[in-house]
């Protein structure tokens, strides 16, 4: 994980909290100072937060838990959609289903008719209906994707919850502590930061804050997460050592093809100088044999010209 620089933080506007009038008396812990009428965060308990629950999530990750983020006030609600999409991690960004955590076994129904649907429409199983009904149809899954698209992988609640705002996200907050799943949240000085297992005292309504911390957090996550497929991927390798020495055995079966080829290459040249030497060795013979044979022919010639005069 990255470094944490005060100015960072402090350029994305994390330490203003809110009005001293809407102050809860828990959040005193991480107040700096008040400075005309509003609270300013301690940044060095803000980065100490970040750390400990990067490190957190981050385990999580290596674990193989499932971390789900909740953001659905308005500032938040963009750019963390498009940070977790990249990332693959599940959201909820829309608005908080009552009884997601606590009443999972119905909410999972409604999770598993959006996947139907989906696939049902994808695989053209909605052609056999009128056009009025599939337009229907099509609205209704927008409709149930707008609420559970998000969360539609999930097959059981999550291991970890990661919250933006505790107090808009009260109703998630009551759900997770009632089943003691691991929550991380950046808390304002408007809230009680006993309610967290994980505080990052910060300000929750600045776009540049919630974007600075989120990208920390879900960075951690991915990282964890990245770690943990490398893992998996050496045990696979070391249970199957075939697959890993397959690329191998096939460039040594190449690599003998070659070097067998060209051995033969070189003593079919051998053996076609040697041919072609023997070759030549015939002709020059020949030659030999001819010119002898004519100067025999010569030598009888010129005799029998002597003997008739």
């Amino acid at each position: 994980m990255k470094d944490i620089a005060l100015k960072d933080l402090l350029e994305a506007g994390c330490h203003f909290g809110h009005k001293s009038q809407k102050w809860h008396p828990k959040a005193s812990k991480f107040i700096y100072q008040k400075k005309e009428g509003i609270h300013i965060i301690d940044l060095v308990k803000t980065r100490d937060g970040m750390r400990k629950a990067g490190e957190r999530v981050k385990t999580l990750a290596l674990e193989g838990k499932v971390l789900l983020v909740v953001a659905t006030k308005r500032q938040a609600k963009g750019i963390v959609t498009e940070m977790v999409k990249n990332a693959g991690i599940p959201y909820m960004t829309n608005r908080w289903v009552g009884g997601f955590i606590t009443n999972w076994e119905e909410v999972k129904k409604n999770i598993d008719k959006v996947n139907m649907m989906k696939k049902e429409k994808e695989e053209g199983g909605w052609q056999k209906f009128p056009k009025h009904e599939q337009v229907k149809l099509d609205k209704d899954l927008r409709k149930l994707e707008l609420v559970y698209g998000g969360v539609a992988q999930l097959t059981s609640i999550p291991d970890a919850v990661f919250i933006i705002d505790i107090k808009k996200e009260d109703i998630c907050l009551k759900e997770v502590r009632q089943k003691d799943i691991v929550s991380v949240a950046i808390v304002d000085t408007n809230s009680n930061p006993d309610l967290v297992h994980y505080v990052i005292p910060a300000n929750d309504d600045a776009v540049g804050s919630i974007q600075f911390i989120a990208k920390y957090i879900i960075d951690a996550y991915v990282e964890g997460r990245n770690i943990l497929k490398k893992q998996e991927k050496g045990k696979d390798e070391i249970k199957n050592p075939t697959i890993l020495s397959t690329g191998k055995n096939e460039e040594i079966k190449t690599d003998k093809i070659a070097s067998e080829q060209n051995v033969k290459d070189e003593n079919r040249k051998k053996e076609e100088e040697v041919k072609s030497d023997s070759s030549k060795a015939k002709g020059k013979g020949v030659k030999k044999e001819v010119n002898k044979k004519k100067a025999v022919e010569k030598t009888k010639t010129n005799t029998k010209k002597k003997t008739s005069k």
